[in-house]
């Protein structure tokens, strides 16, 4: 375990700006699942495009998808604990849940990454994560 902190501690850590454009690949690929649901499921398309957001990002920030969402598998990125081991399930929601949080009040949660020294966000230092570049 040694060993994969000193690597979460050293490793490069992802800013704000390449973190902004995979999340907005990871917005269109959900966009485009969520429009075609809504025609699918008129009724129920509100509660089911948030459960699918929940299911995308909780999946591939998970150790069951390696980490990396498919915006930031383009750039080489991974979300990490901050100790070097991969997201539980439960940490991924609990991130998920921190990037809720990080949006509301203006997105500063979010903006915070580009003034952190480690360049986390809230739902980051919430969750205990990183994103770093492979």
């Amino acid at each position: 375990m040694a060993t994969a902190t000193m690597a979460a501690d050293t490793g490069q850590k992802a800013g704000f700006w390449i973190r902004a454009i995979a999340y907005l690949i990871d917005a269109v690929i959900l966009l485009v699942v969520q429009y075609i649901l809504s025609l699918v499921l008129r009724d129920a398309a509100g509660i089911v495009s948030f459960v699918v957001g929940i299911a995308y990002f909780v999946y591939f920030w998970s150790a069951s998808g390696g980490g990396m969402t498919p915006g930031m598998r383009v750039f080489g990125l991974r979300v990490i604990r901050t100790d070097g081991s991969a997201l539980t399930i439960t940490q991924a929601v609990i991130r998920y849940v921190g990037l809720i949080v990080a949006a509301i009040p203006f997105a500063i949660g979010l903006i915070w990454v580009a003034f952190d020294s480690n360049k986390q966000g809230w739902h980051d230092k919430i969750a205990s994560t990183y994103v770093v570049k492979r």
